[in-house]
């Protein structure tokens, strides 16, 4: 499995706040199947000019030191689209993940769809593919606004505990799977217990293990091959779990 989004780039962020604290993470990932992850700490258009911060620089030699073996590490930003974007993301260097076109985004819990929309045509315009991050905990998101911000060049990233989560980022994460709008999953780990290991299990016991398998391995590792994704089929989650799977989770951010 590769996981695009999580935050354990060391004490840069409200993420991990240690190296010995991320190693202990990638540990785990890596012993239930995780092969790569991509660091993306977070970051914002009002900062690029700036370009990446140097003590991100030092966190990521520091955590490549120790790091274990077996699975590989990469790095982006999360970038909060805090106001209109320009050239200036373009050029910068490091902000892409892993240093593809992709590039993963997110906005205010309470932009509107048409500012979504907006935001992202600005990002392609640049030559970039905007990853939309968690797009699960916008008010905005409904399967309508997915399509329209797909049918635009986005790609739909969900995060993999919110799935069989209850509540309404829950709801509208499975709204998005139930109609075929999903194309990757993640972690979204801060230094916790969130992975794609048990969300990755339970779509294959819901009969999704095609499912489960493009959003956690085929499509992430399109993206980092720079390739086309494959669109991944609708999958109708049981609701019948979530008690008994409330605490497996971490809480959302």
């Amino acid at each position: 499995m590769i996981d695009l989004h999580c935050h354990l780039l060391p004490g840069v962020d409200d993420g991990s706040k240690s190296v010995e604290q991320s190693v202990a993470v990638l540990t785990t990932m890596r012993d239930g199947g995780v092969t790569a992850v991509c660091l993306t700490p977070h970051h914002t258009v009002s900062r690029i000019a700036k370009g990446i911060p140097e003590a991100h620089d030092a966190a990521f030699r520091q955590l490549s030191v120790k790091a274990p073996q077996g699975i590989e590490l990469y790095r982006g930003v999360e970038l909060m689209l805090d106001r209109p974007v320009g050239e200036e993301l373009r050029s910068g260097p490091g902000l892409t993940l892993a240093g593809t076109r992709f590039i993963l985004v997110e906005f205010s819990r309470f932009a509107s769809a048409p500012a979504v929309s907006n935001a992202l045509m600005q990002i392609i315009r640049l030559g970039l593919t905007p990853v939309l991050a968690h797009p699960e905990r916008y008010a905005a998101t409904t399967p309508n606004a997915a399509w329209q911000w797909k049918s635009l060049g986005a790609v739909m990233q969900v995060d993999a505990t919110t799935i069989f989560q209850p509540g309404r980022r829950g709801q509208r994460a499975r709204e998005l799977l139930a109609h075929g709008l999903a194309d990757i999953m993640a972690a979204d780990n801060h230094g916790d217990g969130r992975s794609l290991l048990v969300p990755y299990r339970m779509l294959c016991e819901q009969g999704g293990e095609h499912v489960a398998d493009l959003l956690a391995r085929k499509n992430p590792g399109a993206i980092l091959a720079q390739q086309p994704l494959d669109p991944v089929p609708a999958l109708q989650i049981k609701t019948g779990l979530f008690t008994r799977l409330k605490d497996l989770f971490g809480t959302e951010e």
